[in-house]
């Protein structure tokens, strides 16, 4: 904050117009496909609003039985005290508050009132399912939202939202439009849940892009403790053949499209799943394997048994440039800088690199400022001004506007639609082509309700 005393914001937000009912739950996804959350209080770095200072909160699940993300308000952490130690950004100390959603809707509204009650500019990088717990406090006291992770339906369409990724949807359009080149009979595999059931049009949207036949939808309970019956039902699928039902060709695919796909999207369930695919697969013939960031990431995949488990040859769709692109390495010398014993951050988890993405918009943001005041007032009308924002090549040049591209399919906010097609090889993620591919098309050609 300046020295000037805060203007209580008086926007007031724009319901979304209605969207179509299976577009509108799949940016909810990871609620019921990947990522479970909740939140409370992490000790951090406090500030009130009487000095020279700006005041930022990022909050994240941590220490629960479900998705946790300590990565994100660690690195939150890290950031600040690296921007402070180089005079701050434009001679302000950024202070930055932490709270903890206890994957708990009661506590999520709980953190972004204290948002409201520090003052707040901006709620920075972080990470909970209880979007319409938390963002009607946000948007009452004008509070911009910026580089949430992605993972509700709200993240993407609320006027005080500034995602830096395009969540789930795009993850799995992406990675059918993948799939569909290099696989015979596909075979999704997803929770049975209102939300799952948005899961087959995003996948399907990219897969009928290819040329290719949609998947069979395997639904499974998301609280199982094993899926030996539905990973036998997708090796069955997935070993049929390449051919559609009528006989003509699946689209121009490479020699090995011979081999199926299945493709597991259950979230904090899918190492569950792929240790009933793992005791299945030997009565079958081999298939490829396919899933979404948030599902698998390196250290699922060392866990599962690295170049020997089932990961082994699956694609991966990711929202950036993988963890050993150079691109990363600033986020790695502050991180080695401010950092270096902390075990709770993980370079290459996609919450820690959101995070560090959402802190470089805010830079961006107040450095343009210059010696303005630093509200969140100020702070949005700078994002919504069309504003341009460079992110060093780990996303797209970020600009919002309420109407976007993808508006008409109830994504009005969502304005990075780029994957990164990842493969696993040798037991390691690393990048499968180069550069991002756009889904923007291939989502709003979704077959929807």
């Amino acid at each position: 904050m300046t020295g000037r005393p805060r203007i209580r914001s008086t926007f007031r937000p724009t319901a979304p117009k209605p969207v179509r009912a299976a577009v509108r739950g799949a940016g909810a996804l990871v609620a019921c496909a990947s990522l479970a959350v909740g939140c409370g209080v992490v000790p951090g770095v406090t500030g009130g609003s009487g000095d020279d200072s700006i005041t930022v909160m990022t909050w994240a699940p941590t220490d629960t039985s479900a998705t946790n993300k300590p990565g994100m308000p660690a690195l939150a952490q890290a950031y600040a005290r690296w921007i402070n130690s180089n005079g701050g950004i434009n001679g302000r100390k950024l202070k930055v508050l932490l709270c903890n959603d206890h994957n708990d809707g009661l506590a999520a509204a709980k953190c972004a009132r204290r948002a409201v009650n520090e003052d707040v500019v901006a709620v920075l990088g972080s990470y909970s399912q209880h979007a319409d717990s938390f963002l009607p406090v946000l948007e009452g006291a004008g509070i911009p939202y910026i580089g949430g992770y992605g993972i509700t339906n709200a993240e993407f369409t609320s006027p005080l939202s500034y995602p830096v990724n395009g969540g789930q949807p795009v993850l799995l359009a992406g990675l059918g439009k993948a799939l569909a080149a290099d696989c015979g009979p596909v075979a999704l595999v997803r929770p049975d849940t209102i939300a799952g059931d948005e899961l087959p049009a995003m996948l399907n949207s990219g897969l009928e892009a290819g040329g290719h036949e949609r998947a069979l939808d395997i639904r499974a309970a998301e609280d199982a403790t094993e899926y030996s019956t539905q990973a036998e039902q997708a090796l069955r699928r997935a070993t049929e053949g390449t051919a559609d039902t009528d006989g003509t060709a699946l689209g121009d695919r490479t020699e090995e499209a011979d081999k199926g796909c299945v493709v597991p999207a259950l979230g904090d369930r899918t190492s569950t799943f792929m240790d009933s695919f793992r005791r299945s697969r030997a009565d079958f013939p081999e298939v490829r394997t396919g899933t979404v960031l948030g599902s698998a990431d390196q250290s699922i995949i060392d866990a599962s048994g690295g170049r020997s488990g089932p990961y082994e040859g699956a694609y991966v769709t990711g929202w950036y440039p993988v963890a050993g692109d150079k691109r990363w390495d600033a986020m790695k010398k502050v991180i080695s800088e401010q950092a270096f014993a902390d075990n709770r951050i993980d370079a290459a988890d996609a919450g820690t690199q959101t995070t560090w993405i959402a802190y470089t918009v805010f830079k961006a943001v107040v450095e343009d400022l210059g010696d303005g005041e630093v509200s969140a007032d100020t702070v949005r009308r700078k994002l919504d001004s069309g504003f341009k924002i460079s992110t060093g090549g780990l996303t797209p040049t970020l600009r919002w506007r309420f109407q976007d591209r993808l508006a008409s399919v109830g994504f009005p906010r969502l304005v990075n639609a780029d994957v990164t097609l990842q493969v696993v090889r040798d037991g390691r993620l690393e990048a499968a082509r180069e550069g991002f591919t756009d889904v923007t098309e291939t989502l709003q050609g979704a077959e929807v309700n």
